[in-house]
């Protein structure tokens, strides 16, 4: 799908989360599966359903007796948008200050930080030892 990807509120990335699970859904199969992890009503699964539509990160195959609907962007293209978004909302697009702010904040393992150094090293072109 070409263009920016929309934002999506958090209660629409539960939808999206049941559709990148598994697609096409019928809006009774998302439903069913939304009940299982919210106590939301049918009906606000329905409103997410087209708010969805609406803002065209859900597709609708309308071809069926029953409409099923699908995700019109990957998982990882919405967590980089979001990503992104949220990166320009707080640190003002700067990502040292956030990665800064996250690894002196945040408990990491020992293979963890290994894992971080080999990007890093990766990133710079340095070899790895």
């Amino acid at each position: 799908m070409p263009g920016q990807v929309p934002s999506i509120s958090e209660a629409e990335w539960e939808v999206m989360n049941v559709l990148w699970e598994r697609a096409p859904q019928t809006a009774n199969e998302v439903i069913a599966c939304l009940q299982e992890r919210t106590d939301w009503k049918p009906k606000t699964t329905r409103t997410l359903l087209d708010r969805l539509v609406k803002k065209e990160v859900v597709g609708v195959d309308q071809n069926q007796k029953v409409y099923t609907f699908y995700p019109l962007y990957s998982q990882s293209e919405c967590q980089l948008a979001e990503a992104q978004s949220f990166l320009k909302r707080i640190y003002g697009g700067t990502l040292k200050s956030m990665l800064v702010q996250f690894i002196e904040e945040q408990p990491m393992s020992e293979e963890e930080m290994k894992e971080l150094h080999t990007i890093l090293q990766e990133k710079s072109g340095t070899p790895k030892r």
